[in-house]
């Protein structure tokens, strides 16, 4: 934000456009907007995953006081930026995994992918997804393992079942795009129940948090991509609605690409951004390793947002 008494000093990022609004003011609207996917979540899974989102709130928090006190700086959890990236990481969990985990990977997220490059609006990496990533390598049975909805049995989710080839279209993993809106499938706790997320993101539209240029183009590349190449046996024949619906789309276009600390500046670079973001998600899930590939595309091209920034900053006035 700019400093009133002298314009021509800067903060670091984020910048904010809307004036009426701060960076803290900004953190707790996306908390809001998160609440109604988090209680879907314990609908469907029960109180478990009220636990691992408590936990990861809590113990993201605490960890950043700890390390800004021993560095000696000013704690300011009360920004809000601590507990949204436990809220996140907690989203992109199952509800079977063990409590520790979920501490595991907010140190990780806090510790590494946040405080080690300087705190809020110094980090290049979305923290929540790299403490995703992080458990996804290092515990992959706990981060694999999916509770059926309303039941303690597991169940696996529908991309990995189309990954594996045991299903060839929604139908023959007994459920429907219905299934996919409500969150009556096996996923993370905060990314099955897709209406939940659309009346959050619809909510960063009203406050003008968040623009369509990043969460558009992604879902509309993956749209495209899967719809041409979503089908092994021939070409613009797959399912596009099934690939925007199922795994963590949703939730990582409008709330995780969208982070103003680790995306492109302008809007022309956050439209190649959402772009990057859908065309490597759709790599990943059709020819990678991973039944998912949201997590890792994101992370990917935040690597690259300075080139971006780069390549599409306007010129300045005058100069030919």
């Amino acid at each position: 934000m700019l400093n009133n008494s002298n314009k021509l000093k800067v903060s670091v990022s984020p910048h904010l456009v809307n004036k009426r609004l701060l960076t803290p003011q900004i953190m707790w609207l996306v908390t809001l907007s998160l609440l109604p996917a988090g209680v879907a979540s314990v609908f469907i899974f029960g109180l478990r995953s009220l636990w691992v989102i408590l936990v990861g709130c809590i113990s993201a928090a605490l960890i950043e006081a700890v390390i800004q006190k021993l560095r000696g700086q000013k704690v300011t959890i009360s920004d809000g930026s601590a507990v949204m990236t436990g809220l996140l990481l907690a989203y992109n969990l199952p509800s079977g995994v063990p409590l520790w985990l979920v501490v595991v990977g907010c140190f990780v997220a806090i510790a590494i992918a946040k405080q080690a490059f300087g705190g809020l609006g110094r980090n290049i990496f979305n923290p929540a997804l790299v403490g995703r990533v992080f458990l996804l390598s290092a515990w992959p049975t706990y981060m694999t393992t999916f509770i059926k909805p309303f039941d303690t049995i597991t169940q696996a989710t529908p991309l990995a079942l189309m990954k594996q080839e045991k299903i060839s279209n929604l139908s023959e993993a007994g459920i429907n795009y219905m299934d996919l809106l409500i969150g009556n499938r096996g996923g993370c706790i905060g990314e099955v129940c897709i209406i939940a997320l659309i009346l959050g993101a619809i909510y960063l539209f009203y406050k003008k948090i968040i623009t369509w240029h990043i969460p558009l183009t992604y879902l509309v590349t993956v749209g495209i991509f899967s719809w041409i190449f979503g089908l092994k046996s021939a070409l613009f024949s797959g399912d596009f609605i099934f690939h925007i619906l199922s795994g963590g789309l949703i939730l990582g276009a409008f709330f995780m690409a969208t982070d103003y600390v680790t995306s492109p500046l302008t809007q022309k670079g956050q439209i190649i951004f959402g772009i990057g973001c859908g065309l490597l998600t759709c790599v990943i899930r059709f020819w990678g390793g991973y039944p998912e590939g949201v997590s890792y595309a994101i992370l990917m091209m935040n690597m690259i947002v300075p080139l971006i920034d780069r390549w599409v900053k306007p010129k300045r006035y005058g100069v030919k």
